[in-house]
């Protein structure tokens, strides 16, 4: 097996031998990786020079909240460590907390170095090392964490609706996203039965009838209509789901929506969002972006193949799994090959030259 090293060795401050060498022996069984962007130390004392995207970590204790600040200020994460949770505040104030399932692995810092390596940002890196066992790198072909159990639990949040959320096919199959009523009724009649409508930037009175139009489409045919983002006007006129980005859980009302009887899809752009999803029990989860894209503004770089094979093999047999982002005909097998049930497309059908034998080369490749 070919030895990957780590792409930096300027991990630790202090420098520490023994951490780096088993931050090594970890990142060679974790997989070929497209080299990390930002070459991060991990910090166990402050530096008298503060690197922007240093790390420091406080064990056993909460850190001192005027030295946080200027930590932060010069532009590092903190992260504080205890026995029952770990905590990421990064220098915009973002915070990540983390409740741990069992304790924290005595390689637990080698693992979280060697994961940055891998590209992961802090707070995915991090949640990948507390899920991470000591000697792990000797079991097996592959050491990447996939156990759900010996995951963290995102903490901090609201709590869960009393109920889980409905269920939805496990496998969606092909998830046109479309701007209006009429593209989802034409593409409806095309065969497909899960499509979700997204519509930007409309005033009330026409998003409503937009939204009771393809509702209405969805009960022709039986299929499954989310609506993006609109919850309360889905709710009123009976919608079968809604698809909702993080951003929205901090101010749409779950339980709500829960009570009407819809579905939910929730957005995760990796694995972080994917736990503090997993909280409140979702319909589905959609993983993007997968690829560029241009038909949505996206914060995060695209996570590619491999994340998301990594991401169906820990959730996969948990919730049923979409993945969206820069997906067309050229890509979708490959994708399929990760073993995730569901492909959302926009530009893929919305832009072709003709949509209906778009749609009809696409299903022939889910029924391949």
């Amino acid at each position: 097996m070919r030895t990957l090293a780590l792409g930096n060795t300027d991990r630790f401050w202090p420098p520490a031998d023994e951490l780096l060498e088993a931050a090594e022996r970890i990142r060679a069984r974790l997989g070929d990786w497209p080299p990390a962007r930002d070459a991060r130390r991990i910090c166990l004392t402050a530096p008298d020079t503060i690197r922007s995207g240093d790390l420091i970590v406080i064990i056993g204790a909460q850190a001192d909240p005027e030295s946080a600040l200027a930590w932060r200020a010069a532009g590092a994460d903190v992260i504080e460590a205890g026995p029952a949770g770990t905590t990421l505040t990064t220098a915009a104030g973002a915070r990540h907390a983390l409740e741990l399932q069992g304790s924290l692995a005595e390689d637990w810092l080698p693992a979280l170095a060697a994961f940055l390596d891998c590209g992961f940002e802090p707070c995915d890196a991090l949640v990948l090392a507390l899920a991470w066992r000591d000697g792990d790198e000797m079991r097996g072909e592959d050491a990447w964490p996939i156990d759900l159990s010996h995951f963290p639990r995102a903490a901090g949040l609201p709590p869960a609706p009393a109920l889980p959320f409905p269920s939805c096919p496990s496998r969606l199959g092909l998830y046109p996203v479309l701007p209006s009523a009429q593209w989802v009724e034409r593409v409806l009649e095309f065969g497909v039965k899960t499509v979700q409508l997204r519509v930007k930037d409309a005033p009330p009175d026409r998003l409503r009838a937009e939204i009771e139009q393809a509702v209405a489409a969805g009960r022709r045919h039986d299929a499954c209509v989310f609506i993006n983002d609109h919850w309360r006007e889905a709710a009123q006129a009976g919608a079968y789901g809604v698809h909702l980005g993080q951003e929205d859980l901090e101010t749409a009302d779950l339980a709500a929506i829960a009570a009407s009887g819809m579905r939910l899809g929730l957005s995760t752009h990796g694995y972080y969002e994917m736990l503090r999803a997993m909280h409140f029990r979702p319909s589905y989860l959609a993983f993007g972006a997968v690829f560029p894209t241009e038909t949505k503004s996206v914060a995060t770089a695209p996570q590619g193949l491999a994340r998301l094979e990594r991401y169906v093999r820990l959730l996969g047999a948990h919730v049923p799994l979409v993945a969206i982002g820069g997906i067309d005909l050229a890509r979708l097998p490959s994708v399929l090959a990760t073993g995730v049930g569901s492909a959302a497309l926009v530009s893929a059908v919305t832009a072709a030259p003709d949509p209906a034998r778009a749609v009809a080369a696409l299903q022939r490749v889910f029924a391949s």
